[in-house]
């Protein structure tokens, strides 16, 4: 855990760069690498859809959030990939399971937390 799921990659050029972007990713989020999951999802798309990456991921402060987009978003745009829509799903220790049981216990979006007002 974390994942970074691209969408609409050619499955060679992932392969390509994932070592790169484990090894950056890891530094920046301060995490062991055998944790960061690099996955190429297969879609369908039924409308018009840009190439994406979705990162899911426990919060973090801002800033780090911010570097790993940028992250992402210099290594595509390196290699001819400068239009991909990133963005974070954020997950919640208390419902994310292992074992059937969650990693911590207590709320799982604290009525306090700024960053979830609005949200229902």
């Amino acid at each position: 855990m974390p994942y970074l799921r691209f969408k609409g990659f050619p499955s060679a050029f992932l392969h390509s760069i994932a070592p790169q972007v484990v090894d950056e990713f890891a530094a920046i989020v301060q995490i062991a690498k055998e944790k960061v999951k690099i996955e190429l999802l297969h879609t369908e798309a039924i409308t018009q859809v840009p190439l994406s990456v979705e990162i899911l991921m426990f919060p973090r402060k801002q800033e780090i959030h911010d570097a790993v987009a940028a992250m992402l978003h210099r290594l595509l745009s390196e290699s001819d990939y400068p239009n991909v829509h990133l963005f974070f799903i954020i997950l919640s220790p208390a419902l994310y399971y292992k074992n059937g049981e969650p990693l911590t216990q207590g709320q799982a979006y604290p009525p306090e937390d700024p960053a979830m007002q609005g949200i229902t």
